[in-house]
């Protein structure tokens, strides 16, 4: 009888540990609840990739690879094993798209939107994971909100589809071409990267594209409406072009957004002038400086060879591929709000300010504190990350650099290394997108919901820094 205790003893003791880790929907936090959430879609999608309709020849795909194509869908990230069009049959790349558009809104919008639908009541718990899904500054409004991110993504991807169908139709034919229309819309809208030119070429993105003003405007554009947040359409939609009206987060994003654009694609030009630019008349080089300059915020896409950019380029890729977009938007990255918290902070200690101030406000001290961790959560993983590839692999530092930081960052661009990684170094990369797509904090948030207050606090302790 002892003995049978002691067994149901441990039984009851291991279940209580898995609890911990898989806590009960009523006792899930908001972090773990879209944690989860993105997991469920991940896994969903992968079954679905398995079956033997997805795949062009008929054959059941390895759960490896289609794992891999779920997360990078679902996170809209774009770094894939498999040529989307080559490999993937039109019921598989459906099963991607949706993969996407949910991976881009947001598992949480589409359901409080099923909701609203369906005329069901939408109570506190769902407005609190809703603000928390879009980084909504306040709870209060979020049903409108919601409302807004459905009917502009709806107004976007639309008229994006539209543009580019018009433009591909004459290519590829009518339905052909309306299909490619709305596939690439709602993959640049959502930052994804998945293309379907692989008929011209595996993985050859929008590389015969790259003079082509339509497509490239396009693009652009939806990448960056789709990167500067919601929360920013929603003010934008209020105060229309009255600037001073704008919140102190929509000031911020726009003038960060526009220096990044602008200031990296003049250094593009700089780095390739003599390399992949070489031939080009103005019209190409331009178009080639800007596109780099957006994609590498997380969209993904390319128009020229990634690999054969220069060192300089590649590394300003890295650093624009760690910044990403903008909160509560389909891009990834530390944010742009991020680094312009960091960087203020930092101009205020040199200049030895109290507070980190900007147009007149005073931030949080909070912020500095989410700020700092996010930095250096994203900065470890993809340091980590790109440690252990390079000690089970042999790849040039640069090349691995770039797909690790491609990965946490959920952009998608790559050199080519990408189908040449092992089971393990593949199993890195699914890690950082999820961890990219969810938040590098969220993420940590998720297992240390039940936050431990202690009753003394510790002495004081002395050390020097810098």
């Amino acid at each position: 009888m002892a003995e049978g205790s002691d067994k149901a003893g441990n039984e009851i003791t291991s279940i209580k540990k898995l609890r911990k880790w898989f806590p009960s929907r009523k006792r899930m936090s908001q972090t773990q609840y879209i944690a989860f959430g993105f997991l469920g879609v991940i896994l969903a999608g992968s079954l679905l990739l398995m079956l033997p309709i997805s795949s062009r020849d008929g054959q059941s795909s390895e759960f490896l690879s289609c794992l891999f194509t779920a997360t990078s869908a679902s996170c809209v990230t774009g770094l894939v094993v498999y040529d989307t069009w080559s490999h993937w049959s039109v019921f598989g790349q459906l099963v991607i798209l949706a993969m996407i558009q949910i991976g881009g809104l947001g598992l949480v919008t589409i359901g409080v939107f099923l909701s609203i639908v369906l005329r069901r009541r939408i109570g506190l718990r769902e407005r609190g994971l809703m603000q928390e899904s879009v980084n909504a500054l306040q709870i209060g409004g979020i049903v409108r909100l919601a409302k807004k991110i459905i009917l502009g993504t709806v107004i976007f991807e639309g008229a994006g589809a539209v543009i580019l169908a018009i433009r591909f139709i004459p290519e590829y034919g009518v339905a052909r071409g309306i299909y490619y229309g709305i596939f690439h819309s709602v993959s640049a809208f959502c930052n994804a990267g998945f293309d379907l030119m692989g008929w011209q070429g595996p993985y050859s993105s929008l590389v015969n594209y790259d003079k082509d003003w339509v497509v490239n405007l396009v693009i652009m554009s939806l990448i960056v409406i789709g990167g500067i947040g919601f929360i920013v359409w929603d003010d934008l939609s209020r105060n229309k072009f009255h600037f001073r009206k704008y919140m102190l987060h929509t000031k911020i994003v726009l003038l960060t957004t526009f220096a990044l654009v602008f200031g990296c694609a003049w250094l593009f030009y700089r780095f390739e002038a003599g390399n992949l630019m070489v031939g080009m008349d103005g019209s190409g080089r331009f178009l080639t400086s800007m596109f780099s300059s957006v994609t590498a915020r997380t969209a993904g896409f390319n128009t020229v060879d990634t690999a054969s950019l220069t060192d300089a380029s590649k590394m300003l890729t890295v650093i624009l591929m760690f910044i990403g977009g903008s909160p509560g938007s389909t891009a990834g990255g530390v944010k742009t709000t991020t680094m312009v918290v960091l960087y203020l902070h930092l101009r205020s200690t040199i200049q030895r300010t109290y507070g980190v101030n900007a147009f007149g406000r005073r931030l949080e001290d909070d912020v500095l504190k989410q700020a700092s961790a996010i930095f250096m959560i994203n900065l470890t993983l993809g340091l980590g990350a790109s440690l252990f590839i390079m000690a089970t692999q042999q790849f040039p530092v640069m090349d691995v650099l770039f797909e690790t930081f491609s990965a946490i960052g959920t952009v998608g661009m790559t050199t080519g290394i990408t189908r040449d990684l092992n089971q393990a170094s593949r199993l890195a990369i699914v890690f950082l997108m999820y961890c990219g797509r969810v938040g590098s904090l969220s993420f940590a948030l998720s297992f240390t919901q039940n936050k431990k207050m202690a009753k003394v606090r510790q002495p004081v302790g002395r050390i020097t820094i810098g």
